[in-house]
């Protein structure tokens, strides 16, 4: 697939400081799909692929189930998805993902963050264009599948794949999302996590100090408990061997 493609891999899968809240994001994402689809799996695909992601992190039951009842709670009402975007110090691009309930109070937190770090956040769709929305499945790999196969039914969707010996990872356009995944469902594949992500078309190189100044920033961002993703095109030091 090419050193891009590896790359954009091992960024998905890296464990890093940002990914600390991974059982409260994906709380929140349950509790979002909830909302939006229904509480039962069975008949909502994104919950189901969701929930099934939890699993795979290792995250208990109770809290899946609670995520789930707190979908219909009375103060779940007004939640809503929020994207905000704004540049950090050295022009680096952040994309913000929050669910909340009073976007007023969300937006002014996440405008003193870039205020106090020395960014500035910016309007809708100023930046989103530096960045691909992906939808990305891995699948489990059976004997049963061949492999040249499965990656020609992928080229329909325009879908990248890369595999090892135990998973096949499908990366695709946002909007491939419902399609890939009824063809996955329909063919009794094995879909072991699923997410979206919003990957950076070109990443800006900074010195460690610079970066340590962005970090600041980001995990100001991170720590409020209304944000659930936050992508950026910072260029990441590679990792020593």
């Amino acid at each position: 697939m090419g050193r891009a493609f590896e790359y954009r891999k091992a960024r998905i899968f890296k464990r890093n400081a940002y990914l600390a809240k991974t059982f409260t994001r994906l709380g929140k994402e349950i509790t979002m799909a909830a909302k939006a689809g229904g509480p039962d799996p069975e008949q909502n695909t994104k919950l189901r692929l969701i929930i099934q992601t939890a699993k795979n992190e290792n995250m208990p039951k109770d809290n899946i189930d609670r995520a789930i009842k707190r979908a219909f709670e009375k103060d779940m009402s007004d939640y809503k998805e929020m994207v905000y975007e704004g540049r950090g110090p050295h022009g680096i691009a952040i994309l913000i993902e929050a669910a909340t309930d009073n976007n007023q109070r969300t937006v002014a937190n996440v405008r003193s963050y870039f205020n106090k770090f020395g960014g500035s956040l910016g309007t809708s769709g100023m930046l989103d264009f530096l960045f691909d929305h992906k939808c990305i499945f891995t699948v489990a790999r059976t004997p049963e599948i061949d492999i040249e196969e499965f990656e020609l039914a992928m080229m329909d969707f325009d879908a990248e794949i890369d595999a090892d010996d135990e998973e096949i990872l499908v990366m695709a356009e946002y909007k491939a999302f419902g399609a890939i995944q009824k063809y996955l469902d329909d063919n009794k594949y094995e879909i072991k996590s699923f997410k979206f992500d919003r990957i950076p078309k070109e990443l800006k190189a900074l010195t460690e100090e610079q970066r340590a100044e962005v970090n600041l920033l980001l995990d100001k961002i991170n720590e409020d408990e209304d944000v659930t993703n936050v992508y950026h095109n910072m260029e990441e030091p590679e990792e020593a061997e």
